[in-house]
């Protein structure tokens, strides 16, 4: 999962999750290319088991500050088959987008996140998560930056049985992509009843 990129400049390796947060939530390397401003949204856990990784905030995740706090969160939740408390408090579920802050409109949609948050602070957030089992990596920003190589979001997605773990590749849940959850009904029938099946044993209480 690539933890060994180097440390922010002026971090420790010793420096706590708390002082990497605000270490992050003080950057403004991007401020002057951001129209709403510098707002990262963004939620490691140290006993995090499952790792979200997204694309960027929308506009609404931008103004509430919380996460997927939108429609396409409220699909990704229908795909893992968990609820909306859980989603948000379980400890073993963290929360890392390709890029932290919203990163403006485009001509079909939002822009692509921001390229220098993932190379900037992935690594460092990682070292935090020592016990992760499963990575979504949703959209092609998080598959190719993860996995390497140019194949296609379908191809990518489709190939999740042989996708190495702990990455699971999934679209991007955005009502923009109604037209290819048609076009792919695979997707339906095939690997969401894969993912849930390993949420579900992923975040089961653990027998004492």
């Amino acid at each position: 999962m690539r933890p060994d990129r180097p440390l922010p400049e002026g971090l420790s390796e010793a420096s706590g999750l708390d002082a990497l947060l605000a270490e992050i939530r003080a950057c403004r390397r991007c401020a002057g290319l951001l129209p709403l401003g510098p707002r990262p949204v963004v939620r490691p856990k140290p006993d995090a088991r499952l790792l979200i990784v997204g694309q960027a905030p929308s506009t609404r995740v931008h103004a509430t500050g919380i996460p997927w706090n939108d429609q396409s969160g409220e699909r990704l939740r229908a795909w893992l088959g968990i609820g909306r408390e859980q989603f948000y408090d379980n400890p073993a579920i963290a929360i890392m987008p390709m890029g932290f802050c919203y990163p403006g409109k485009g001509r079909s949609g939002d822009l692509p996140p921001r390229p220098e948050c993932a190379p900037s602070w992935h690594g460092a957030l990682l070292r935090h998560m020592p016990g992760l089992r499963l990575v979504l990596l949703i959209g092609a920003y998080a598959q190719r930056h993860y996995l390497g190589g140019n194949m296609a979001l379908t191809e990518t997605v489709r190939a999740w049985r042989t996708t190495p773990e702990p990455f699971f590749p999934l679209p991007h849940p955005s009502p923009r992509n109604i037209a290819w959850f048609k076009r792919n009904p695979w997707f339906e029938a095939e690997t969401l009843p894969d993912l849930r099946a390993r949420v579900n044993e992923l975040l089961a209480p653990v027998a004492v």
